[in-house]
């Protein structure tokens, strides 16, 4: 025991604003479990930051559980694939999680869940070799926006990785996922940290994980202990239970010092940051040749009466997940994501994503979306709150008068969009989606 304590590292670097939100970690020790297949099936051609893929299948097409269904040749792009077998029966446009029409590949499950015959294990020696079974694997990050990781794992000319960080921080509520993988999954991620190390040629390797999984940090600390790092470049960081930790900026800053500078990746400061289920995921598309086809869901919130953890493939609908639990009231409101993040969805019909981690929903005696505004009492609580040293009361002031070279100058483009601000604000202001507005004007302010 002393040995794993002496391995913990502390925090390089306090970051400043945040919210101590509640944990409400209702599924942490619920086992994943399967869920029957629907009647169909909608994989949106469209689950990650860059540009969409172009469908590769046509209605009546057989498909199998791994098979590409979507690409394009754009740099910033990751691969399709189906997460069930069966057969397409349709490929339209139907509407997004931003409200975006995206192309969506449509198939009706065969119950067989046949595996593409097409898989085989892929062996990666070099760091080339890693960043292009990324892409193969169709992995982007599981946690956010869907940024594909080959790019994260792609080093700039100019400045080496050094440091490889796995984001195992987990902050927002009810989130119980990636410590089900953790827990679950513990072989495949020590296989999968090694093999980055390997390829990667970095220095260290640093897990960040808050103190309020003791589990997972003993679970870890084994990882990190493992005889295969004579030299101890593998180390474990226990962070304090403070949102938004999870955050990649943030993470990069607590765990290294260093600060990532607006519009660049954490590679620009000689870091890469993955999400530990996506280490899992990696190491199981080289083991097997199965690519990212379904995702472990926490489903939680208010309206359920017993919080799961649940593995889907992606492109069911979030009703059939939602049917699949209990609840004690018709939900009012559902998340994709959690409470700090996480999107609201129009349709329990809309399907779940690559980056999904959690589905939330939320009764009427808990939705707080209609919750009286009151006006700005100018207490900066707001701004004491951002992470990022933003003002959010001047942000959206220039948001409101489409002022896009005060939006530039006051740094809209460095926020997260984490939700401290609207969560501190006595007066209850839409603050998020008061930033999201400015940073899409400051965004068509650019042409």
């Amino acid at each position: 025991m002393h040995a794993k304590t002496e391995r913990l590292l502390k925090p390089a670097c306090r970051s400043r604003g945040g919210a101590r939100v509640p944990h409400n970690k209702n599924a942490a020790e619920s086992p994943t479990r399967h869920i029957p297949l629907p009647e169909t099936v909608a994989v949106p051609m469209r689950q990650h930051i860059g540009a969409p893929c172009l469908p590769l299948v046509k209605p009546g097409d057989k498909v199998t559980v791994g098979q590409r269904i979507g690409d394009a040749d754009a740099p910033v792009c990751a691969p399709i694939h189906a997460g069930v077998s069966g057969e397409v029966v349709a490929v339209e446009p139907r509407p997004s999680y931003s409200g975006a029409m995206t192309d969506t590949v449509v198939i009706a499950p065969d119950g067989l869940q046949t595996d593409c015959p097409d898989l085989r294990p892929v062996t990666v020696n070099t760091a080339e070799e890693l960043v292009q079974a990324a892409r193969d694997c169709g992995l982007v990050g599981l946690g956010g926006a869907g940024f594909p990781t080959h790019i994260k794992l792609t080093p700039t000319q100019s400045q080496p990785i050094d440091t490889l960080i796995i984001n195992a921080a987990e902050c927002e509520p009810y989130i119980t996922s990636d410590y089900r993988a953790i827990m679950e999954e513990a072989p495949l991620i020590l296989q999968g940290v090694y093999t980055l190390l390997r390829c990667l040629g970095v220095q260290r390797v640093i897990i960040g994980v808050e103190d309020n999984k003791p589990k997972a940090i003993e679970a870890l600390l084994r990882i990190a202990a493992d005889e295969q790092d004579l030299q101890n470049r593998v180390q474990v960081m226990k962070l304090p239970s403070h949102y938004p930790h999870g955050a990649e900026k943030i993470l990069v800053l607590a765990t290294t010092g260093r600060r990532v500078p607006m519009g660049k990746l954490p590679a620009s400061v000689g870091c890469a940051v993955m999400n530990i289920t996506g280490v899992a995921v990696l190491q199981h598309y080289l083991n097997t040749g199965m690519p990212l086809t379904r995702r472990r869901l926490t489903v939680d919130g208010p309206a359920v009466a017993d919080p799961q953890n649940l593995w889907v493939p992606v492109g069911v609908s979030i009703r059939h997940v939602l049917n699949q639990v209990e609840l004690i009231a018709p939900p009012t409101k559902i998340l994709m994501g959690g409470p700090m993040m996480g999107i609201a969805q129009l349709s329990p019909d809309m399907p779940v994503l690559k980056q999904n981690n959690a589905i939330l929903a939320f009764d009427a005696a808990h939705d707080l979306s209609d919750k009286q505004q009151a006006p700005c009492i100018r207490c900066g609580r707001c701004a004491s709150a951002c992470p990022m040293s933003l003002m959010p009361t001047l942000i959206e002031r220039f948001a409101k008068i489409n002022d896009v070279e005060n939006l530039r100058r006051v740094g809209v483009g460095i926020c997260m969009e984490c939700g401290s601000c609207a969560y501190n604000c006595p007066a209850h202001r839409p603050l998020v989606q008061y930033m999201r507005l400015a940073k899409e004007i400051e965004r068509k302010g650019r042409g």
